[in-house]
């Protein structure tokens, strides 16, 4: 299922939630769209049970996903909306968060306002519907964020351009290369940013029928000191979620000279190496686990 993001176009058109009950911020745009499901204050949002549950295995009791189909003016087909919300997070977890983000902030708002800072400085993010939190007295009680789909995106993971599905050709492999080019220019520009993700998957790089990359899933997104312990792990990350049968050894370096926009230096060599062992660790943990490992299994058999 898609999470929500948007398209490039799209980030300059993102409207501001506005608080319209005590905790409860929703946009202009999507308002009626929600009061129509009951949805108008942070306790109707905890109460709604009507959206495909999209759980997941080992997120912890106090965290739940919905999908939510809507009608929404103005589009010809129904247009799906992402719910995450957390019900009484453990307060060790809290206390992590606020010392990773330097603040006291609820996970709901941190996400959103990562998203938006993000936006602001380039970056295809999820775009926030409506979110809300609640405190009590020192401690968050419960929060939520929930965002809009962008039609005609998927994730890296499930679907890479056409041009990797062809027989090598000339042409495909320009294609492939370009997008390669394109792709390391994207992450890049986030890291431009300061933010590390910390789960930089495939699976949380979208893109577009048009092209353009969104990045998803920003819950655990931050602004280390510790930068460079963070670039190797963001870059580990999509070294190994990269197919084997997709990316070879030199489409990798590629990416990696494109990345630095440089010559590679003695440097470059050493934080390709960090990022090489970072990911074979990865590996080691998951093979114990019987987990397939994509940047060293072949997916078909004709790799």
């Amino acid at each position: 299922m898609k999470p929500a993001v948007e398209s490039q176009s799209e980030m300059t058109e993102r409207p501001e939630p506005r608080e319209t009950t005590p905790g409860f911020w929703v946009t202009p745009e999507l308002q009626s769209v929600l009061a129509d499901l009951g949805l108008t204050s942070l306790g109707t949002v905890f109460a709604f049970d009507q959206g495909t549950d999209m759980a997941k295995p080992n997120i912890g009791r106090h965290r739940r996903r919905f999908q939510i189909e809507v009608a929404v003016p103005g589009s010809d087909a129904p247009v799906q909306l992402y719910l995450k919300w957390y019900q009484q997070p453990p307060r060790l977890k809290q206390i992590a968060n606020w010392l990773v983000h330097r603040r006291r902030v609820s996970f709901g708002r941190i996400e959103h306002e990562t998203a938006r800072t993000l936006a602001a400085q380039g970056i295809g993010t999820p775009c926030t519907i409506a979110w809300g939190e609640q405190w009590d007295t020192l401690f968050e009680n419960r929060s939520f964020l929930m965002t809009r789909e962008v039609a005609r995106s998927e994730s890296l993971e499930r679907r890479l351009p056409d041009c990797f599905g062809d027989a090598p050709t000339p042409a495909s492999l320009r294609k492939r290369r370009e997008f390669i080019r394109r792709l390391a220019r994207f992450v890049k520009q986030f890291h431009e940013t300061g933010y590390r993700h910390r789960d930089l998957y495939l699976s949380h790089i979208f893109r577009s029928t048009e092209g353009a990359f969104c990045l998803i899933d920003l819950a655990r997104a931050f602004k280390p000191m510790q930068q460079r312990r963070f670039q190797i792990k963001d870059l580990a990350q999509l070294h190994y979620s990269a197919p084997k049968e997709h990316f070879s050894a030199a489409d990798r370096l590629r990416f990696y000279r494109a990345y630095c926009g440089r010559r590679l230096q003695p440097c470059d060599k050493r934080m390709i190496v960090a990022v090489q062992r970072k990911a074979m660790r990865m590996a080691r943990h998951n093979r114990k686990h019987r987990v397939p490992v994509p940047f060293l299994d072949c997916a078909s058999e004709t790799c």
